[in-house]
């Protein structure tokens, strides 16, 4: 799964990789989590990002409950799924991100998170699906998901499942209507090993109100500290 990410590049950076319009008006995210609001580019606004909140909430839900279990979306049942078929035959988006964490089970149970790259921290997009809620009290709520695979061998040690990453030469398929399913369910595989890179990160990511600096800087835990 992805449950936490982050999108700490420039406004220059993130205008470049995905050719957007105007310079959009960001700044540097170290721990997004879900029900945060997050950023998407979407196929009927392809130049431009727009801001939605991170869980999806599909447009005949009764209430938003259902957002906080709906941070992911699994690609192989995509087409079956109530949540997601229509947004997936409709509505989906590119999710920039620079980064994502993964806590990896060491002996005795316990978790340290890992901080995931593309290349030298490239700016990279999720595959994502958003939807419109109208919710109770007449607004129009705009939410989003991820879109998970089968892990590649850099993330097995890590997680079962992992997020989809697009390259950007995939950005146009995936956001057009008229990509036939075939060509969407090809794209929607795990990213290449040997573009990824990770290293430990401090516990400060565990706290979803922390969004600081320090959360993705190289972590040494404090035992192996005293043997230096």
């Amino acid at each position: 799964m992805c449950g936490r990410y982050t999108l700490t590049a420039s406004p220059e950076q993130v205008q470049q990789a995905f050719d957007l319009r105007d310079l959009p008006v960001l700044s540097p995210r170290y721990n997004i989590a879900p029900t945060q609001p997050v950023a998407i580019i979407t196929g009927a606004a392809p130049d431009t990002l727009t801001p939605v909140l991170w869980g999806l909430i599909p447009s005949w839900a009764k209430d938003a409950t259902m957002a906080s279990r709906l941070i992911n979306a699994r690609a192989e049942t995509l087409v079956e799924k109530p949540s997601f078929k229509d947004s997936f035959k409709r509505r989906r988006c590119l999710i920039p991100a620079d980064g994502f964490f993964e806590w990896q089970t060491v002996p005795g149970g316990k978790k340290k998170p890992q901080f995931i790259t593309v290349g030298q921290r490239e700016v990279f997009a999720f595959a994502g699906l958003w939807d419109v809620w109208p919710s109770p009290a007449g607004n129009l709520v705009s939410t989003c998901t991820i879109i998970t695979t089968e892990p590649n061998e850099f993330i097995r040690p890590l997680h079962h499942r992992m997020a989809v990453i697009l390259d950007k030469d995939q950005y146009g398929d995936w956001l057009a209507a008229e990509t036939p399913l075939p060509v969407l369910q090809e794209l929607l595989r795990p990213y290449a090993s040997d573009r990824l890179q990770a290293y430990e990160v401090s516990p400060l990511v565990n706290n979803a109100t922390v969004d600081v600096p320090e959360i993705i800087a190289p972590y040494t835990p404090p035992q192996q500290r005293s043997l230096l």
